[in-house]
């Protein structure tokens, strides 16, 4: 599909599902790389909902053992971000002592990291480190370092694997980009 309508919004193609995969691939060997003499069990913290297909995909790639767990924080209302993080599920495991992945599906503000860092850092965990999808330097102005990122992308309002509008969007396979016209 070259262009989706999503309640009052209508969304042109931006990134196809190959580019996407091939993104995931090549940032899944910098983490295999990172890892590859690992004794520990690190943490991949998919937060949810938007990270669900990404974390999925990065799974089918990583070749050391790992722990899947989840959060789910919210600061978007519509298309924007309210500055404001609530995290509406705690953590699905305990995380004290533990190096931590956070899988994101796309880093904006930087308002959602900062805040799970600190709940990481209070719960005990060793390490933290993100590693996100989409990532937009035109709008990221914190100190949290992003030591994994997919693809770097203008700072515009996107949909499709796993980023809604709305809640609706996120089983469309390639990603879509606000249509202004």
């Amino acid at each position: 599909m070259e262009k989706v309508r999503l309640h009052d919004k209508n969304f042109r193609l931006f990134i196809r599902n190959e580019q996407i995969m091939k993104a995931i691939d090549e940032v899944a060997e910098k983490i295999n790389a990172d890892f590859k003499d690992c004794t520990d069990v690190p943490v991949l913290l998919c937060v949810l909902n938007g990270s669900i297909l990404f974390t999925a995909e990065l799974m089918k790639r990583i070749d050391f053992n790992i722990q899947l767990v989840s959060t789910k924080l919210s600061s978007y209302s519509g298309t924007s971000t309210t500055g404001e993080v609530r995290q509406t599920m705690g953590l699905t495991a305990d995380v004290k002592g533990r190096r931590i992945i956070i899988v994101e599906d796309i880093v904006d503000t930087g308002h959602t990291i900062v805040d799970l860092e600190k709940i990481l850092k209070e719960r005990g965990a060793s390490e933290t480190m993100v590693c996100t999808m989409l990532y937009k330097p035109e709008s990221y102005k914190m100190d949290v370092p992003l030591k994994y990122v997919a693809m770097e992308i203008p700072n515009d309002f996107i949909v499709g694997f796993g980023l809604d509008y709305d809640e609706l969007g996120r089983n469309l396979n390639d990603i879509y980009i606000l249509d202004q016209e």
